[in-house]
């Protein structure tokens, strides 16, 4: 492997840790976001949508680095797993467009109920995690589908 192969390797696992690991830390929060007053919550779901930002433009650099690598590699945009990754990808970026902010946004809208939007953000967040998860599986074991 020459250098610049396994620079843009490193870099396509850096962004994927990037990518996935800012909504682990959203799992213990939710739970303190149930019972905190306003400014306490507002400050969380700052902290939220800063997450959410730096996972999209790691996430960027996570696809633009899959693609260069598939490039340069030696594998082919037909071979399952990566044909897998990509549907998944699709499918969490159609999720991920109205998983997060439209659920962050209602919650300081007067007359909603707070506790059934943080739910629903606290399940988006995990469905959003196993579709992570699961292209991240790919990606490292490689099955082969076909």
């Amino acid at each position: 492997m020459d250098f610049w192969y396994a620079l843009l390797l490193y870099i396509h696992i850096l962004s994927a840790i990037m990518s996935i690991g800012p909504f682990f830390i959203f799992i213990p929060v939710m739970k303190k976001l149930r019972s905190a007053e306003a400014l306490e919550q507002n400050a969380y779901l700052n902290t939220f949508r800063t997450a959410i930002r730096l996972a999209k433009h790691a996430g960027h650099v996570l696809v633009g680095s899959g693609i260069l690598l598939v490039l340069v590699g030696s594998w082919s945009w037909s071979t399952s797993w990566i044909v897998m990754t990509i549907l998944l990808l699709i499918g969490s970026l159609l999720f991920l467009a109205r998983a997060f902010s439209p659920k962050i946004r209602k919650i300081n809208e007067p007359g909603q109920d707070k506790a059934i939007i943080i739910r629903l953000l606290a399940r988006s967040l995990w469905i959003y995690l196993v579709l992570l998860l699961c292209m991240l599986a790919f990606m490292v074991v490689k099955p082969t589908f076909w």
